[in-house]
């Protein structure tokens, strides 16, 4: 199958959601030197060059020369104003804050020694307290061109916030830092701007963000969704099909769900279109199976990497951790998709129009074959700081031999995408760090932990009732990274210290945090996709939230039972899943009003009777118990059986006497 041309709208999405600058030739030169020089630095310091050359470089020099190099990428690549995009060059000030960027992560880099020995975040002298105040100032700039006005006022809020930290109401108030300090401790300590989340962007974000890009510039995208198209096509609701599976391995791998959207849902939007799928629902479909996809290993996105780096674990026990609630989000998209393609009488594509699945492998084996290194290096190896180097190294070489050959304008191509993204990380990292570091710096941290526990009385289940709530807000004003980071340290001590598995409270506020793509009012997934199959962008929204409804139960599910996130002895995680599998068909037939096997649940009030008490029914099978509720897992389990039984009877006494189509 061909890919239809571009669409206009989905161009102008693009442009309004990525906001990037068409550089002339010779700045582009600039923005290819300044990343390659980047990656440079990233082999050098993650292979552990220096010790083989005899000049190591400290960690901290290494991601100050990252800022150096990446940071100015941002005034050249983002526009300061919208207007500003369509210069033929950029304007004067974006190449004084280019200069001032690179000068000043060089300075940073030279000092690094003696701000470490010097205790800078303290002690600092005249000048690098000086030049503290331009990286914040920069920072702001720098998040604000790439993540636009709501995430930077939240950033200044914190930001300013110690300096009147001591006059702020109850929970609130804390340790004050003087204006005239504060700076430093941004920028000197390792609490801040170059704490947490930027120390991950250096050791592990780096390299499988790489990995992603050069998986979409080989042509892998092309390859998972004609994969797609070969096993899944001709099947009923085929199209929709191929977008769960294409869209979700896509989306592993590139950990962006706008980027999953625009790539895959060009081809599998109006293959479902086709096969007889609404507007609304074929773009629903694909924001819910890229916005899943995020969620899924072997990549997942940065903010899986950030949140290896506060649990203090190796990545690869995040992924591990994150398989089954992934695929109990995909099991429920695809059955409801199957109860939907069955409820309408929807059929695949034609066999003569799908690609042949042996053709299919024979052309693009080389995915698979860099794909199973990868996860060989995270799981047996260990390697995960450099696991994704040697992936990109073998896939990029075996398509110059087997696959569709890179031409030199390709490279360069490649380099510069890659540059555009890694220097927008940077800038949305770096300011979280300045979250981070004024919560640090004022020890609200804590308190606030404590006060949350107070104000939920100690339950357990008001706290997570509470997490979700913000983690979707914040998830709508900010980039999913920033919104994790914030509750990771805000929220996630006090779930906690209630009794909670750490991993599972960092992943629930993760997955509450995603919510927001399939979400009206924001739902940009949804509105991305819906811009491709020209629907309504709010109806989908709302289409997307019911598609993927069983994705607001999951984080629950596995935070209240850490077996879902295999913890704890292998049989215990085969009940819990076994049960949990069930309880998921449950609701998504519920859901549809079309169970498999059973067939329509009826219309009317009997109908609607019976789907309700299906959904409940497969609610309690998929719910763990709680000690505090007094249920246990086999009560809920029983209580659940009858239920659904209930309402099973409910569609039998809802059908006329000659029977209802199948």
């Amino acid at each position: 199958m061909n890919a239809p041309a571009q669409n206009p709208q989905v161009e102008a999405a693009v442009a309004e959601i990525l906001r990037h600058r068409i550089l002339p030739r010779p700045w582009r030169a600039v923005v290819l030197a300044m990343v390659v020089v980047a990656i440079g630095l990233s082999v050098y310091q993650l292979f552990n060059l220096g010790s083989s050359i005899g000049w190591v470089i400290l960690d901290l020099s290494y991601l100050d020369l990252l800022v150096a190099f990446l940071l100015p990428v941002v005034f050249l690549v983002f526009p300061m104003r919208p207007t500003d995009k369509d210069l033929p060059s950029p304007p004067v000030y974006d190449i004084a804050l280019f200069g001032i960027a690179f000068l000043l992560g060089c300075y940073l880099a030279w000092n690094a020694v003696p701000a470490v020995e010097g205790g800078w975040e303290y002690f600092a002298p005249t000048h690098a307290r000086l030049s503290s105040y331009v990286l914040w100032a920069l920072m702001i700039e720098a998040v604000r061109r790439t993540a636009g006005t709501a995430l930077t006022i939240i950033v200044l809020i914190f930001s300013f916030y110690p300096p009147i930290a001591e006059y702020m109401p109850g929970p609130l108030q804390g340790a004050q830092q003087p204006m005239w300090e504060i700076g430093q401790y941004y920028a000197f300590s390792a609490e801040a701007v170059f704490g947490i989340p930027m120390r991950a962007f250096g050791k592990l974000v780096i390299g499988f963000v790489i990995f992603g890009i050069a998986l979409q510039h080989t042509g892998a995208g092309r390859f998972f969704i004609d994969l797609a198209f070969a096993m899944l096509g001709h099947v009923r609701g085929g199209g929709a099909k191929v977008a769960i599976f294409s869209s979700g391995l896509l989306g592993s791998m590139s950990g962006s769900v706008i980027t999953n959207v625009l790539t895959t849902g060009t081809l599998t939007i109006p293959a479902m279109r086709r096969t007889g799928f609404s507007k609304d629902t074929a773009a629903a479909v694909e924001a819910c199976a890229s916005t899943g996809g995020v969620l899924m290993p072997p990549v997942m996105g940065a903010t899986a990497f950030v949140m290896a780096s506060f649990l203090e674990v190796p990545y690869v026990d995040i992924a591990v951790a994150a398989i089954i609630p992934s695929v109990l989000y995909y099991l429920g998209l695809f059955l409801q998709i199957d109860a939907y393609a069955a409820h309408n009488g929807l059929k695949g594509l034609p066999r003569e129009e799908l690609p042949r699945l042996l053709d299919v492998l024979k052309a693009g084996w080389h995915y698979i074959f860099s794909l199973v290194l990868l996860v060989w290096m995270l799981l047996y190896l260990k390697q995960e700081a450099i696991a994704p180097f040697y992936a990109t190294v073998v896939l990029l070489a075996t398509n110059q031999v087997f696959g569709k050959r890179l031409t030199y304008a390709d490279i360069k191509h490649f380099l510069y995408e890659t540059a555009k993204i890694l220097a927008e990380l940077v800038a949305i990292l770096g300011a979280i760090g300045l979250i981070v570091g004024a919560l640090s710096a004022t020890g609200l941290t804590g308190s606030l932990a404590t006060d949350l526990i107070l104000l939920a009385g100690g339950s357990v289940y008001g706290l997570l009732l509470m997490g979700a709530a913000t983690s979707f807000v914040l998830g709508m004003g900010m980039t999913v990274t920033a919104a994790y980071v914030f509750l990771a340290i805000v929220l996630a001590p006090s779930l906690v210290t209630s009794g909670l598995d750490p991993m599972a409270v960092h992943l629930f506020i993760l997955y509450w945090g995603m919510l927001s793509y399939i979400t009206p009012p924001v739902a940009l997934g949804a509105f991305a996709a819906a811009t491709i199959s020209g629907s309504d962008p709010m109806r989908t929204g709302f289409t997307a939230m019911r598609l993927g409804s069983i994705i607001y139960f999951i984080p629950f599910f596995f935070v209240m039972e850490p077996a879902l996130i295999l913890r704890g002895a292998p049989g215990d995680i085969l009940v819990v899943l076994s049960s949990a599998v069930v309880g998921v068909a449950l609701i998504a037939g519920a859901t549809q009003g079309y169970l498999i096997g059973i067939g329509r649940m009826g219309a009317g009030v009997i109908g609607g009777v019976s789907r309700a008490l299906v959904f409940v029914g497969g609610l309690l099978f998929a719910f763990p118990g709680s000690d505090d509720l007094g249920i246990g897992h086999w009560e809920g389990v029983a209580a659940g059986a009858v239920i659904a039984a209930l309402g099973l009877l409910f569609v039998r006494l809802g059908r006329p006497a000659e029977g209802v189509a199948r």
